[in-house]
């Protein structure tokens, strides 16, 4: 089984059309089983997709799939996965953004959960778990807060996600977890220590491990 995460900041990124067919052709080389993406976004403004997309299962009515979403987009290239959205919040003031997971294999169930201790779609501080079942085994995608709100944040999230994660079996968490797994005693330790693996220990082959290698929003 093959497992893609990424946060793509999707509609915000520069030369976004090229780092989009970048994107694709990278999925048709890899052919990942299940890709979970952050900051999946689309135009507030943007016209309402009319009918059924392809592939395309809504897990909430309320925000409708408008016609640049970046799942959509990638998916419509593609033609060989099923997904789901969910939008979360605001971004940037002029955005939908919220996560999304496709799978090559037929989705049996979707469900989601608020994590923070609010769910206020204005807010930006608003964060949400997707989860999709496929065959016997459940995959989730987050994109947590930072462990210095101690508030709101990271630990908060978490002890709500690890919690809801113990109603099933078989579960694999994918995502944006905003926090450097160097760091002892805060987020990355906290996930190991409530039973969970680390599959890039796990693996055989691996790279450097670093997936941020300069200054970014919320890393400064």
């Amino acid at each position: 089984m093959k497992l893609l995460t990424l946060n793509t900041h999707s509609l915000i990124e520069n030369s976004y059309e090229k780092k989009l067919a970048d994107f694709i052709s990278a999925i048709r080389e890899i052919k990942p089983d299940i890709i979970a993406l952050q900051e999946v976004n689309q135009s507030c403004s943007a016209d309402t997709v009319i009918g059924r997309a392809a592939g395309y299962i809504p897990c909430q009515e309320a925000i409708p799939l408008k016609s640049d979403n970046h799942a959509l987009k990638v998916c419509e290239s593609l033609d060989s996965y099923n997904w789901t959205w969910l939008p979360i919040k605001i971004g940037y003031g002029k955005y939908d953004e919220g996560l999304a997971l496709l799978s090559r294999e037929s989705i049996g169930s979707i469900r989601y959960i608020t994590l923070s201790p609010h769910d206020d779609y204005g807010d930006w501080k608003t964060r949400k778990a997707l989860a999709i079942n496929c065959r016997d085994e459940w995959f989730f995608n987050v994109h947590m807060g930072w462990w210095s709100d101690r508030i709101e944040g990271f630990s908060f999230e978490w002890s709500v996600l690890h919690k809801y994660c113990k109603k099933f079996k078989n579960v694999w968490l994918m995502g944006d977890f905003n926090n450097p797994a160097e760091t002892k005693g805060e987020g990355y330790d906290l996930v190991r220590k409530s039973g969970f693996y680390d599959t890039f220990k796990l693996s055989r082959k691996k790279d450097d491990g670093y997936t941020v290698r300069s200054v970014i929003d919320g890393w400064k």
